[in-house]
């Protein structure tokens, strides 16, 4: 039988047991949980990854924002740009290169930030609650090597 004949006879993976369509089954079971403050406080899924990610690493280049938030270039352009409309990030030119541009938070982003973290922190501390604190970690630990395994 020619190759390509029984390769396509092959019947693909359950999607039960298909791991992207797993990763997927599981992040929307997460985001449930924390989608509620994010509505309250009417900031998407990707915005809030923004503001996190320039949050903890204070002044970032664009570029390593939209690595480090999981984002396309072309989404975290208009990401940037309704974030600023909203005075929840700042942009400015790089001092030592002018054709970069570095994101920061704002006062109204620290704000923001100061009302939802407690609300994020609850949202995770159910998570650990139903899922269990090692259980947890080890997930992490595992979708660490995935990502840096499974990209190369």
């Amino acid at each position: 039988m020619d190759k390509h004949l029984k390769q396509a006879s092959e019947k693909p993976r359950q999607t039960r047991r298909s791991l992207p369509m797993a990763l997927l089954r599981a992040r929307e079971s997460v985001m449930k949980n924390f989608r509620p403050m994010l509505e309250k406080h009417n900031v998407t899924e990707q915005q809030w990854r923004v503001i996190r990610v320039v949050a903890e690493a204070g002044a970032l280049d664009a570029t390593e924002v939209a690595s480090r938030a999981s984002i396309l270039a072309p989404s975290l352009t208009r990401i940037i740009k309704t974030l600023e409309q909203r005075k929840l990030i700042k942009r400015q030119n790089d001092s030592k290169d002018g054709r970069r541009v570095v994101l920061a938070l704002a006062p109204a982003g620290e704000v923001l930030l100061h009302k939802a973290v407690p609300e994020s922190l609850a949202a995770h501390k159910g998570l650990e609650e139903k899922i269990g604190g090692d259980k947890l970690m080890l997930l992490l630990d595992l979708l660490d090597e995935v990502a840096l395994r499974a990209g190369n």
